[in-house]
């Protein structure tokens, strides 16, 4: 997907998601993070600046080539929707980031990606935004709730979630989503990290 511009932010190499940001507490330094469909890296290069170890996985060669010599950073070109699966089976990471990408089949992989005591942080758009312009088409929007249900089937717990349509500096309707596995039952990690971050 080319470069879009959401909420003041072009999706390119610039500044991260903001929604990234609001839960960047739960990926602590030395984590272990999947970026998925890093386009050209801000994820990946903003993450790795904290200390963080990202796979970052896209399609575009040349994009991850301008990362491949960053440190903290393992690229891997791969096509996700036409080739298999290019991790390890059972593979899991501490942070799992998502942005503006979807493809239906690779949901409950993705979830399934989410370590014990990590975090899912996915963001992209969703039914309503072709009123807007590009992605129009049903296959890139999320239904209402969608995300929730990926969360809720690979046995997830939700710490922020909004659907909303964002007014500026182009309307834009998304959805995102935060959702933490429990390494011990009873255990909510979202709201443990969030009272480390404050304390």
């Amino acid at each position: 997907m080319t470069d879009v511009a959401v909420s003041g932010i072009v999706h390119g190499t610039g500044a991260p998601s903001s929604w990234l940001v609001r839960w960047a507490h739960l990926i602590a330094p030395g984590a272990h993070a999947l970026d998925l469909a890093c386009g050209q890296g801000r994820h990946t290069r903003w993450l790795a600046s904290r200390g963080v170890h990202v796979t970052a996985i896209d399609r575009d060669a040349a994009a991850l080539a301008t990362m491949a010599s960053l440190p903290h950073v393992t690229t891997v070109a791969a096509d996700l929707e036409g080739a298999p699966w290019p991790l390890p089976a059972g593979m899991t990471f501490d942070a799992v980031i998502v942005t503006h990408y979807l493809h239906r089949p690779l949901l409950a992989r993705i979830a399934a990606s989410v370590a014990p005591g990590g975090v899912l942080i996915y963001e992209t758009f969703a039914q309503g935004n072709e009123r807007y312009g590009k992605p129009s088409n049903p296959l890139f929007l999320l239904a209402p709730g969608e995300l929730l249900d990926v969360a809720r089937d690979a046995g997830l717990r939700v710490a922020g979630f909004e659907d909303v349509t964002l007014p500026s500096p182009r309307a834009a309707c998304v959805q995102r989503l935060c959702a933490t596995r429990a390494s011990a039952p009873g255990e909510n990690p979202g709201t443990a990290a969030l009272y480390e971050a404050t304390a």
